[in-house]
């Protein structure tokens, strides 16, 4: 179930920038489907798992699902997903997304016998990787080269923190919305309020 939230947010990612770069119907999947089972799929491939969108084809539906949604909308609506507000929608999107998966890519790391450290990579990798490609594959800056923001940090947070949970002998949804939490939390206080690491000595502004 989480794990099929964390593919329909991201998708909508996918397909907000789709939007604005004013793409085509397969345009939209394209992105969509990307950005929805990137991560997860570096992640599997790490384990030394196959594809799992190839074994069960239900994620990408779900991308393909969301793409077409969001292009009918687009075509409807022209603008409504783009401009100011469709730009605030895609930080806020790919901020859930990215905690979502920081989460359930550490915890598949743990189930499949990865040691604590090499889950919390699978679970940043996990929450990023797709993000990285979609905005590659726009033409845009990748989120995660963005100045100080924080991204692949709260990434990184949620994962340990999920580590931490577990490590504790918590389960559950506990874990989740602890990891979630902190995850959420930081990307949430860099798009706000700023938060970022001090700028390196002698490097002007992006």
């Amino acid at each position: 179930m989480f794990e099929g939230a964390g593919v329909a947010i991201f998708a909508l990612t996918g397909a907000l920038v789709a939007a604005r770069k004013g793409m085509d119907p397969f345009g939209f999947i394209l992105l969509a489907t990307v950005t929805g089972v990137g991560g997860g799929t570096l992640r599997e491939l790490l384990l030394g798992h196959s594809a799992f969108w190839v074994r069960d084809p239900t994620d990408v539906v779900i991308c393909t699902v969301v793409a077409l949604g969001g292009w009918v909308l687009a075509y409807l609506r022209p603008g409504v997903l783009e401009g100011w507000s469709g730009r605030r929608l895609l930080l806020w999107a790919d901020a859930a997304g990215l905690s979502l998966f920081a989460v359930i890519g550490t915890l598949r790391g743990l189930d499949s016998g990865a040691p604590v450290m090499s889950a919390v990579a699978l679970g940043a990798m996990t929450a990023t990787f797709g993000g990285i490609l979609r905005d590659i594959l726009a033409g845009d800056r990748p989120m995660v080269l963005w100045s100080r923001e924080f991204y692949v940090t709260a990434a990184t947070a949620g994962a340990a923190t999920t580590a931490l949970l577990v490590g504790l002998g918590l389960t559950g949804l506990i874990v989740m919305l602890g990891g979630v939490a902190v995850g959420f939390g930081l990307r949430a206080g860099s798009l706000l309020f700023g938060w970022s690491f001090p700028r390196l000595p002698g490097k002007a502004a992006d």
